[in-house]
């Protein structure tokens, strides 16, 4: 129903019977896109909503609409905002730009020294973090943990990654320093 309002908030512990929806909707939008993607386990997101890692949308009547999570890295220097994703039938009406702000302000609330990146192929997500005060930079001045850069094992640009030594690849790394800013 078009005009049914979504609510966009922190995932609580019941929104784990989203996790298999979400892992499905991630991997075939990436797929429809042509995009590198790393995929995500559905016990990955059932930890990262049960820690209070995540956002969560739906509808008033319990339907899921979209979802994003935050991780952190070399020891809380770094936290990524990853896994933005909306569902097809709820997209192109601000969703995506709503969950983007939340999981930006929790990863701020959580770690406030630390500095944000998200690792993006696109263009939308490019934009809502330069609204929120992200910079492009090189992929050297984001996180080093090996375990970061293992994650993308399942993109279909691995192959792009490791050719130049994890330098580069075809995602655009964006960081919002809070020293900056």
């Amino acid at each position: 129903m078009e005009d049914e309002r979504i609510i966009v908030r922190p995932a609580i512990p019941a929104d784990v019977v989203f996790a298999d929806e979400i892992i499905r909707e991630m991997e075939s939008s990436a797929i429809a896109r042509g995009s590198g993607i790393s995929k995500r386990s559905a016990a990955s997101v059932i930890e990262k909503i049960d820690t209070g890692k995540a956002i969560v949308a739906v509808t008033e009547n319990g339907e899921w609409v979209g979802f994003s999570y935050i991780e952190t890295w070399d020891n809380g220097q770094f936290v990524s905002n990853s896994g933005l994703i909306v569902s097809p039938q709820h997209r192109n009406q601000g969703v995506a730009s709503q969950i983007k702000t939340l999981i930006f302000n929790l990863s701020r609330s959580k770690y406030p020294s630390a500095k944000i990146f998200s690792i993006t192929s696109g263009s939308a997500i490019m934009k809502m973090n330069t609204r929120l005060g992200f910079e492009p930079v090189t992929y050297a001045e984001v996180a080093r943990e090996p375990r970061f850069w293992d994650a993308c094992k399942s993109c279909i640009n691995y192959d792009v990654l490791q050719s130049k030594n994890r330098c580069n690849c075809l995602c655009t790394a964006m960081l919002y320093d809070p020293q900056l800013n």
